[in-house]
């Protein structure tokens, strides 16, 4: 059988596949190897490789992957010692959820953001995405970490910033602590995206939506061929009017949006 694991910096989707069909799935917190502490994620995927049984083959996908993820390998042959495993990044999986085996151009855009151009089979190239501090333009993050630039300049509109303060954190002592000293603040900083888009209608923040996705497009998506984009993450889902309007401006056409990538992996490794 074969085990998917997806992981992005809010959460991680296991499902274990029997001939392209899913008979167990998992969902554990995120784990983003390039800003997460390496123990911090070896004690979440051991507890949760100790669920599944049975396994011939792994493929898994993480965001942060820049170098080979060796606790986790240590986890995994562990748990089964003669598994074959495939480790790829997160945009790998987005490509191949939302392309299959087709060219095109791939977009995570969940709590980060990162793009490609995949000619079907690989990644041929890549605009880095630079993280949640030096970019994820178009990301839940970005989104939020903009706002809260404006919100301690004093900055965002009154209404606005009232309202936060009635739901959230909102003195800056807490602002800072929840940025700067919790274990994950990209987390933190996509977790007011939700607060951000349900106010939209306010020309405050529609203008800060379409800065975010504009710094997307001039900053990645035009760099490369004109292709089709796929979009994968439920923010970019929440903002698919935001995203194909503007797109029309700038003359790129989306071919879909996807919440999550496991659906279209079960597909890719399926056939």
């Amino acid at each position: 059988m074969i085990l998917i694991v997806e992981s992005g910096a809010t959460k991680t989707d296991w499902c274990l596949v029997d001939a392209g069909k899913p008979v167990r799935r998992l969902q554990t917190p995120g784990m983003n190897l390039s800003t997460i502490a390496a123990e911090a994620n070896s004690a979440v995927f051991a507890e949760a490789v100790d669920a599944f049984t049975d396994v011939d083959e792994v493929h898994f996908y993480a965001a942060g992957l820049l170098e080979f993820p060796t606790e986790l390998d240590r986890v995994f042959k562990g748990r089964f010692p003669h598994v074959r495993c495939e480790y790829a990044s997160d945009l790998l999986a987005a490509a191949r959820a939302a392309c299959g085996h087709s060219s095109g151009l791939a977009a995570i855009l969940g709590t980060g953001s990162n793009t490609c151009h995949y000619d079907g089979e690989k990644i041929v190239r890549n605009i880095h995405g630079g993280g949640f501090i030096i970019g994820d333009e178009g990301s839940a993050a970005a989104l939020g970490r903009m706002f809260l630039a404006d919100l301690v300049k004093d900055l965002v509109p009154a209404d606005i910033a009232d309202a936060f303060a009635a739901g959230h954190e909102a003195d800056y002592a807490s602002l800072v602590r929840n940025v700067y000293k919790t274990p994950a603040p990209s987390r933190y900083l996509g977790s007011l995206a939700p607060f951000i888009l349900a106010h939209r209608g306010n020309a405050y923040v529609d203008a800060l939506v379409e800065r975010n996705f504009r710094d997307l497009f001039e900053r990645a998506l035009l760099r490369y061929d004109r292709l089709p984009v796929g979009v994968v993450g439920g923010f970019g889902c929440a903002c698919r009017a935001e995203l194909e309007g503007l797109g029309a401006a700038y003359g790129l056409s989306f071919s879909r949006f996807i919440p999550s990538p496991m659906e279209g992996l079960i597909d890719y490794h399926g056939v």
